[in-house]
């Protein structure tokens, strides 16, 4: 680790690096359909507690199971699929019934006492067969509502679902909207859109 940033030296040839985020990094684990998130030094106090998450949606389907845990990692399930984000990349066009779908696995997250944060576009998985899975609950604890996913609804049946919208989206347009969205630098017109009050 140089400073706060993180920085991988070196990992056993068994793994696969799939992702760095913001508090950890993710491997495939080869010849299994496994995934590990090892957290960042700083970071511990989160892998307990997306454990605990884990836990509490065991017996939900629309998240991975959890096999395994320590003070710096998890075992989960690896999807094969691709998230909402990935989607719009290559034009895969999302249908309604999946949007119902992750709204229901966001509801059934909060009748076990969880509150869903940090839903965006690359937390959710259209799978391979079909299905769907939500990743990265790890600030699924946190107090503060968290409006993202009731945002990304809206701009779903106000944009998206429209014929005149595109279905495939540069990703520079994907990642400039997100900066925009995350700092609420919106024009009047389109911030309307994503007013959180109903």
């Amino acid at each position: 680790m140089n400073g706060s940033k993180p920085r991988l030296i070196k990992y056993s040839q068994n793994l696969i690096l799939i992702g760095t985020g913001r508090s950890a990094f993710v491997f495939k684990i080869k010849d299994k359909d496994l995934a590990l998130k090892i957290y960042f030094p700083h970071k511990k106090r989160i892998a307990l507690e997306e454990a605990t998450i884990y836990h509490k949606l065991q017996h939900i389907d629309y998240y991975p199971s959890l096999y395994d845990d320590g003070n710096n990692y998890i075992i989960i399930d690896f999807i094969e699929g691709y998230t909402l984000f990935q989607c719009l990349q290559k034009g895969i066009f999302v249908p309604e019934e999946k949007v119902k779908e992750i709204s229901k696995a966001l509801k059934m997250a909060e009748e076990v006492g969880l509150n869903p944060a940090d839903i965006h576009l690359k937390n959710i998985i259209i799978t391979s067969d079909g299905g769907v899975k939500v990743i990265d609950v790890a600030r699924f604890m946190q107090q503060e509502k968290d409006n993202q996913w009731k945002d990304l609804k809206r701009a779903y049946f106000q944009m998206y679902s429209k014929k005149y919208f595109p279905k495939k989206v540069p990703t520079f347009i994907l990642n400039l909207t997100s900066f925009i969205y995350k700092r609420r630098f919106l024009p009047k017109p389109i911030r309307v859109l994503f007013d959180s009050t109903e």
